[in-house]
Order: structure tokens, then C-alpha cells, then sequence
């Protein structure tokens, strides 16, 4: 398929050292249907960023699809890559992808790094490993999850990681552009994988013990996981997914429950043929999505903006979309979709990430040569920093 239809980039050269902070961060007012908000440029020059991870301690983590771990100061002052990152597959959809802060970070200064894992003749599969960051170095890394088995090829690795409240995590992942992967229950692509924090196996997962199933899998037919989050106010983990040509998901996965790829699907392939397996968009078995785009946007980063009554987008779902470049915003009555809107097209550039913070504010990371980390200042919402 073509790469940029699906989000990916070529590769890009690693940038060297560090670089201070910009001499300004002007912000500028932009229009929503819910009032006025401001936009303001936190860093840029950054290679393809993928993740941003606010810390509590001021600043920011931020992946770079190359291979690259960064901090971000509040001013904008790029970091020179952290040491200890783990070897990436830096090509065509792999790279480094997602970093999250675990759950506990305040005092054990853990954080939690996906990745596509280079493995023997050219093959690769989406990885998770863990590990102190302590200043400039990730000390005591270690891998914690590995698909398997590794495949041949450059796209749909996912990833996203996210924590429940019952000391899990979930890891986003694709089938590899191997669309059967996603149905077979003995191989880790297409699936949504559920883990203890330190990588173990929770004795509930839903396929434990089942002769022929991995015991890692929590959900599977899923194609290119690259959105996922958490909603504070009833804990599910909802995920999005990019279809082929047309059929973007977000989905609520449960236990066990086969998300339909590529058996069922709103897309066709960009050939503009049918999906080869695909026998329409419903089946026994299978479950429909929560909410279809008939035509894609390309969908990564997921966060909720809730628990804010100053802001005038209380109450939302926001999503990066890369070949839509725009960030997307559903407005929720509790769980249901009541409206879109597209924010950020005037800026005409790639929105990989979205990340929403207890104090209102989001932050936005644009995956471009000259990728951007931005700060948004809701409607409502004026006087924050």
C-alpha cells in the first residue's frame, strides 16, 4: 500500500545534539465552534516526532521515529538524544514510536518505551521495554514484551501503551500489512495485548490456558492500532484504528472479542479493489465498531479532555489524523458521539500525537521533517500558561 496513505514516512537522518529554546513562544488564536483557543509553538525541529509524555516535574519526553528519546523543556529547549534507548527498526512505518510514564513515575521514575524491534534477516515486530530514566540516560531497560513471531515488511506496527487502574497495561499493535495475522490466535499480530506493569501474565487474560491462543492476547482483528486512551471518568480503554481506503475505527475493546479484520470492514483496498478476505461489513462472531469513518483520516494519538468545566470542550475526544492533518474533536454525551469538528487544518501538517493534561491543556506533536511540538489552550480556558 502506499506509505503515506497510511501514515508512514520515509526515513529520516537523526538531528544532532541538543538545541536551545526558541527566542519567543508567540501564541496565536484560532476558531472552534466552541469559542476561541490559543496554539503556541513549545519546540520545533524535531525528526518525525511520534509520542509526548508531559512530566510532573515540568518539561516533556518525546520520541522520535528514527530512534530518538527527548527531553523538551517548558522554554523549548531540545535535549541531546537520552542515552540507553533500544536498538529501533527505523524504516518506513518502524521506528520509535510510543513513551508513556508509569503509573507511579513521581517516585520510581519508570517509564515505558514501544518500538519496532529489529530481528534476524530484515524482520521486525512491534516491542515494549522498560526502564529509570535517571537525567540523560534510561538505565535498566529491559524488554518486556516482544511479537511474535517477527515478519518481514515496514508497516502497521501500532503501537500505543496505556494503564487501567487494576495494574495492567495494554500495548496497541498491527498485523503487519499481513492482513490474515489479525484472525490467528497463535501469532501477536492485529491484537490488543493486556500485560502485568512488569511484563508478566495476568492469570485472567481471556485466552489463558487455551490450547493454540497466545495468553497475552486481550482482543484481536484489529488492523493498525496507533490511538489509545484511557477515560478517567469510567476506566474502559477505547482505541482507534486506521481501515484501509475508508473504515478509520475507534472501538471499546472487551475480553476475548474478535474485532472483525479483515474479515469484516468499511474499506477497500487503495487499489480501489475489495479487500481479498473481506465478505462486507457485518458477521457472526464479530463485532461492529463504536464509531466508522467511511473516509479515513489516517487516526493516531487518542486523549480525553474531561473533569474540565472551565473549558468550552469539556466533555471531548480528541485524535491526531495524519493524512486528514487536522486534530480531530468529538464532542461525548457520557460515551456517545454527539458531534465532530476538524481543528488545526489551517497548520496543514501531519498530527501524530495528542496528549491531555489534569490542568486543561493539550499537547500536540506534528510528525513532519520539521516536526513541532505545540501546546493548546482550550476555549474558556484563557490565562493558563
Amino acid at each position: 500500500m502506499p506509505l503515506a496513505a497510511c501514515g508512514a514516512r520515509e526515513d529520516s537522518p537523526e538531528p544532532a545534539g541538543a538545541r536551545p529554546a526558541p527566542n519567543a513562544q508567540a501564541a496565536s488564536t484560532m476558531q472552534s465552534t466552541a469559542g476561541a483557543f490559543q496554539l503556541t509553538e513549545i519546540a520545533r525541529g524535531l525528526a518525525h516526532p511520534w509520542a509526548v509524555a508531559p512530566l510532573p516535574e515540568g518539561g516533556f519526553l518525546v520520541t522520535e521515529r528514527p530512534g530518538q528519546l527527548r527531553r523538551v523543556s517548558n522554554a523549548g529547549a531540545v535535549s541531546a538524544p537520552i542515552k540507553g534507548v533500544p536498538a529501533v527498526y527505523a524504516h518506513g512505518q518502524g521506528g520509535l514510536l510510543d513513551v508513556v510514564l508509569a503509573p507511579d513515575y513521581a517516585s520510581s521514575r519508570r517509564i515505558y518505551l514501544s518500538f519496532a524491534e529489529p530481528g534476524p534477516d530484515n524482520t521486525a515486530g512491534t516491542a515494549v521495554a522498560t526502564g529509570l530514566l535517571q537525567g540523560d540516560t534510561l538505565s535498566e531497560v529491559r524488554v518486556i514484551y516482544r511479537q511474535e513471531p517477527k515478519l518481514e515488511g515496514p508497516n502497521h506496527f501500532g503501537s500505543r501503551i496505556v494503564f487501567d487502574d487494576k495494574g495492567h497495561l495494554f500495548i496497541s499493535q498491527g498485523e503487519r500489512n499481513d492482513r490474515p495475522t489479525a484472525q490467528k490466535l497463535d501469532m501477536l499480530q492485529g491484537k490488543l495485548v493486556r500485560l502485568n506493569l512488569d511484563g508478566s501474565m495476568p492469570t485472567d487474560n481471556p485466552f489463558v490456558g487455551r490450547q493454540g491462543a497466545r495468553p497475552e492476547i486481550w482482543s484481536y482483528g484489529h488492523r493498525n492500532m496507533q490511538g489509545m486512551a484511557v477515560d478517567p471518568r469510567t476506566g474502559k480503554v477505547w482505541q482507534s484504528e486506521h481501515g484501509p481506503r475508508g473504515g478509520d475505527e475507534i472501538n471499546l475493546p472487551e475480553a476475548g472479542k474478535n474485532y472483525g479484520w479483515p474479515i469484516i470492514t468499511h474499506g477497500i483496498n487503495y487499489s480501489g479493489l475489495q479487500i481479498p478476505e473481506a465478505i462486507g461489513t457485518a458477521a457472526p462472531g464479530m463485532e461492529q465498531p463504536y464509531h466508522v469513518w467511511e473516509k479515513s483520516p489516517a487516526l493516531s494519538g487518542m486523549a480525553f479532555h474531561v473533569n474540565q468545566p472551565a473549558s468550552k470542550w469539556n466533555n471531548s475526544l480528541f485524535l491526531g489524523a495524519l493524512s486528514g492533518r487536522a486534530l480531530i474533536r468529538l464532542s461525548l454525551d457520557g460515551e456517545r458521539i454527539t458531534n465532530e469538528e476538524r481543528l488545526l487544518t489551517e497548520l496543514d501538517e501531519r498530527i501524530r500525537d495528542v496528549r491531555a493534561t489534569r490542568d486543561g491543556l493539550l499537547y500536540v506533536v506534528t510528525d513532519e521533517d520539521d516536526g513541532r511540538l505545540l501546546r493548546i489552550t482550550p476555549p474558556g480556558m484563557a490565562g493558563r500558561p
